[in-house]
């Protein structure tokens, strides 16, 4: 796209455009903000098209690579912009994977160039293909103990120091950016086998602004955001993206083990209004003893990634009355949000994942892609303009997921006569016990209700007679004691027998990746290590 009369780039509809708008219209309103320091909307859209200058003249091209293995700080931000005004693809890492996860990961998306925390280049260094990247920038300084940025003469990374290699560079104009072209490559967690990666398009990602604009009444640029799910994860730049859009001011905590006393200070210093947080995190912050003396000005509270009890749900509402609670709920493959449950419903309709956004097109089918009746069980399959373009470099993969035209999600749900849905497990999942399916979520539900439970999550055994049964792990609340034979009385009466656990295996915790989905793979490698033992 071209003009006599404008920059291309003031045609287009992605962030790389939205911040510079906003550096001109509105240059020095904060535009994230973190450990008390401000970046301005003028200062992320100038110092992001510096780092893509000097990006560019390292060769870094259209269609290239940029990893991002890093915490969350404003860094992170700017060099995605960076990368996607280059037309190159960020790719975020999780810093919590081990080295030879890693090294599948680079040597799966082969970047040009990383950008790096300087307290992970030791992990960085342990990484057996990251010497084959030809440009590594490095963000501050190490940790107190850990090698300096420089490794010495022998550094096979030879890196450069962020500020540095920014500073010498002045913006470059932003150049046409298709709206269709890759923006994000997020790898998934890898619960089914190795990771693959979801590749999202910036409008993927503005339809996702679009649907958080609505879920969360996000109308002006006077909201306060506030972050603390990693960047790694699409939660992290799918929740920040509205505010982009319209121009508001995004609060990025520090990552680390959460504190709820040091997010409620924050909360209440930096006047956020939108947050979000999993239902454990909310237990924790409506617990705190203090929390009816604080000044906040919560607007939004959002929950997400697991089920919230109607302990959870009431302890909200009465820790904060005047806030709407709303739950989403989605996948990587979906830039992520596929469903809504907005407060009002989220009572009634306890366990739901809500409505489905109207701007997706979805079915409920069975294994031949007939529609289900309404009540019955089936797969929940989507269409429409949030789904990825596909999994880098797996066309097979890729195939399978939009077999027939529609984008298989692997959840399988059934929905009410109003339309809402709720989770019934994960396809794979399943446990075939006897000839009868047993859906996972609904006994883990069922066994989570138990007052001696913190978590559960459940496996099928393999078994001679039934060709597999169910198993439960779970970790109790604190000093509480359970038995199967509890357990068991318990669910007498909730579930058909069949249904129930045959064994019950306590864990101080349960096994989660980084994005804190529960790791079933590695609970049936301990359960099938158990059982030959």
């Amino acid at each position: 796209m071209s003009t006599d009369t404008a920059p291309s780039w003031s045609f287009r509809h992605h962030w790389m455009s939205q911040a510079a708008t906003h550096a001109m219209m509105r240059p020095d309103k904060p535009a994230l903000r973190h450990l008390g320091e401000t970046t301005t909307w003028a200062q992320l859209s100038g110092r992001s098209l510096q780092l893509a200058a000097a990006l560019a003249d390292r060769g870094v091209a259209a269609g290239d690579r940029v990893a991002l293995l890093t915490l969350n700080h404003p860094w992170f931000v700017e060099s995605v912009f960076a990368a996607n005004s280059l037309g190159a693809m960020a790719v975020p890492l999780s810093f919590r994977l081990a080295p030879l996860e890693l090294d599948y990961i680079l040597a799966d998306c082969t970047p040009a160039a990383i950008v790096v925390d300087a307290r992970l280049l030791p992990l960085l260094r342990s990484v057996p293909g990251a010497a084959s990247i030809g440009t590594v920038v490095v963000i501050g300084e190490p940790a107190e103990g850990e090698p300096g940025r420089a490794g010495g003469a022998g550094d096979r990374l030879a890196p450069l120091e962020y500020e540095e290699f920014l500073s010498a560079y002045e913006p470059m104009e932003l150049p046409d950016v298709s709206e269709e072209s890759t923006a994000l490559i997020m790898y998934t967690s890898g619960t089914t086998g190795q990771p693959k990666g979801v590749m999202l398009s910036h409008r993927n990602m503005q339809v996702q602004a679009i649907t958080c604009i609505r879920a969360m009444e996000i109308f002006d640029d006077s909201d306060i955001g506030f972050l603390t799910a990693p960047f790694f994860h699409i939660a992290g730049l799918g929740s920040i993206v509205a505010h982009i859009v319209v121009g508001s001011t995004v609060v990025i905590h520090p990552l680390g083990a959460f504190d709820p006393q040091a997010v409620l200070d924050a909360y209440e210093r930096e006047g956020a209004t939108v947050v979000f947080n999993v239902p454990q995190q909310w237990d924790l912050l409506c617990a705190q003893p203090d929390i009816d003396k604080r000044d906040l000005k919560l607007r939004i509270t959002s929950w997400g990634a697991a089920p919230a009890s109607d302990a959870t749900l009431r302890a909200m509402g009465e820790n904060f009355p005047d806030a709407l609670n709303v739950a989403v709920f989605g996948q990587t493959e979906t830039s992520p949000i596929t469903c809504v449950l907005r407060g009002e419903d989220s009572l009634r309709k306890l366990g739901s994942v809500g409505r489905p956004i109207p701007s997706i097109q979805h079915r409920i089918v069975d294994a031949d892609m007939n529609d289900v009746a309404v009540g019955e069980v089936g797969e929940i399959v989507y269409r429409g303009p949030t789904l990825m373009q596909g999994y880098w470099r797996k066309p097979q993969e890729t195939a399978a997921a939009f077999e027939g035209g529609w984008f298989h999600s692997g959840d399988l749900v059934r929905r009410d006569e109003e339309g809402f849905v709720w989770v019934v497990d994960r396809k794979k999942d399943m446990i075939i016990s006897g000839g009868e399916n047993i859906y996972c979520a609904e006994l883990e539900n069922a066994v989570a209700a138990h007052p001696a439970v913190r978590e559960v999550a459940v496996i099928g055994r393999p078994d001679e007679r039934w060709g597999q049964v169910p198993v439960a792990y779970v970790a109790t609340a604190p000093d509480a004691e359970l038995t199967l034979a509890d357990l068991t009385a318990f669910l007498d009466g909730r579930l058909a027998s069949f249904k129930r656990p045959k064994d019950l295996v306590l864990l101080p915790q349960l096994p989660r990746n980084a994005g804190g989905k529960v790791l079933k793979p590695a609970l049936r490698e301990q359960d099938s290590a158990h059982t030959e033992g």
